[in-house]
């Protein structure tokens, strides 16, 4: 299974409008994240939501992530609606 992180409340319309994921928003008491490596595919959850409404692709490990607590931590690739989610095959 792809590995998770988990952005706190505030960061949800963010991620949801193609922003990439910041660390405090993933290191807050509302985020969470599981051990990955630098340059890994993970699933983006909102809290309290049970299904991944973005995927991305970390730009530092979750070690990092939590020891700097700032700047951008995962590339935004894919949301909920976006082009790909809407994109239509015409046949």
């Amino acid at each position: 299974m792809m590995p998770q992180i988990q952005v706190d409340k505030g960061a949800i319309k963010h991620v949801l409008r193609g922003s990439n994921i910041m660390c405090p928003g993933v290191t807050s008491p509302g985020g969470k994240l599981d051990d990955v490596e630098a340059n890994t595919v993970v699933q983006i959850r909102a809290e309290d939501k049970e299904f991944p409404c973005a995927v991305g692709i970390t730009t530092m490990s979750s070690k990092e992530i939590i020891e700097i607590n700032k700047d951008m931590c995962i590339e935004n690739i894919h949301y909920l609606n976006d082009g790909l989610w809407n994109f239509k095959i015409e046949t």
